[in-house]
């Protein structure tokens, strides 16, 4: 394969002389010893897990919904009490989806402001890469079939 491509990531540091905050033993530092495609790797965790736990909040609250729509002989008080939960539960989901929202907006301008002109080159080398490994197979191939005949 090719080798991996070289990113330009923008990663907050401290000044040397600043010791604000400092604590031994920070994930911080881990994050400042890695290298691109390594910090790159752990962002993108970071939005799944956030996408995941939105979601997640998402099918809770429907759960939650479809458990409080039951059918039965209630008195006024259970009613409302139910009445209130659904409210309560909706807002969260509503919070959950416009979380959702902003993540996308995000990504998308993410994507929008992305280096496009490396991931093209990243894409044009891969496809020269895969062409060259068919023209071998296809070498082979031909050896082994003259071999059989």
């Amino acid at each position: 394969m090719s080798e991996a491509p070289q990113t330009d990531v923008s990663r907050p540091s401290a000044l040397p002389t600043a010791n604000f905050l400092q604590r031994s033993g920070t994930g911080s530092q881990v994050l400042l010893d890695q290298n691109s495609a390594e910090y790159l790797d752990t962002i993108e965790e970071e939005w799944n897990k956030k996408v995941d736990m939105e979601v997640e909040i998402l099918v809770d609250g429907m759960v939650d919904l479809v458990s409080l729509a039951s059918i039965v002989d209630k008195d006024k008080f259970r009613i409302a009490q139910e009445s209130f939960q659904a409210e309560s539960r909706t807002e969260s989901m509503i919070r959950a989806a416009n979380s959702l929202l902003s993540i996308t907006h995000s990504m998308k301008l993410l994507l929008l402001l992305s280096d496009e002109a490396q991931i093209a080159h990243r894409r044009d080398a891969e496809l020269k890469v895969i062409q060259e490994e068919r023209e071998d197979a296809k070498e082979k191939v031909a050896k082994l079939l003259d071999d059989l005949l």
